[in-house]
């Protein structure tokens, strides 16, 4: 490795427990706007992979993210499991949204399409889920990655089971 092409990278985060304690005491729309509001410290996912939320209403939710040379694959574009992450967070924050305080749930599946080439010069990236059908065992919801202009990158559809204690 040439020191004069190498690149460096760091981050922090902060101590996941506390918030997911202060998680149980919420509903799930309530635990995710106090995340937007900077109540809470975002999950280190957020820091590591550089995306953030920016609304969170009944139903549905949307993040960004900056992507970067380092989501770079070995093709020189970003790698699809950024988009995949980004996708598999919004809906499964969308599903979150309906939930009751102390109910969490966990994805069953999660169907990706990739529709157009994502690079570090692609600008902001808006990922936006939705919940398409709510339930009490199951949810369905769906996502998009767009890029600025509003042009569809990647989907996703998911279905998620509810963890009631």
């Amino acid at each position: 490795m040439s020191t004069e092409t190498s690149r460096t990278r760091t981050f922090d985060w902060d101590d996941p427990g506390p918030p997911l304690a202060a998680s149980r005491g919420l509903d799930g729309l309530g635990y995710l706007r106090a995340l937007i509001d900077e109540e809470l410290p975002p999950p280190p996912i957020s820091r590591l992979m550089n995306f953030w939320m920016v609304s969170a209403d009944p139903g549905e939710v949307v993040f960004e993210c900056e992507p970067a040379e380092y989501h770079y694959n070995v093709l020189g574009m970003v790698h699809g499991g950024v988009a995949c992450t980004l996708l598999d967070t919004v809906v499964g924050c969308a599903a979150h949204t309906t939930l009751p305080a102390g109910v969490g749930y966990t994805s069953i599946d999660l169907n990706v399409s990739y529709l157009r080439p994502i690079l570090a010069t692609t600008g902001l990236l808006r990922a936006r889920g939705r919940v398409v059908k709510g339930g009490s065992r199951v949810i369905f919801a769906e996502g998009v990655v767009e890029d600025a202009a509003g042009t569809a990158l990647a989907t996703a559809t998911s279905s998620l089971l509810v963890l009631r204690p």
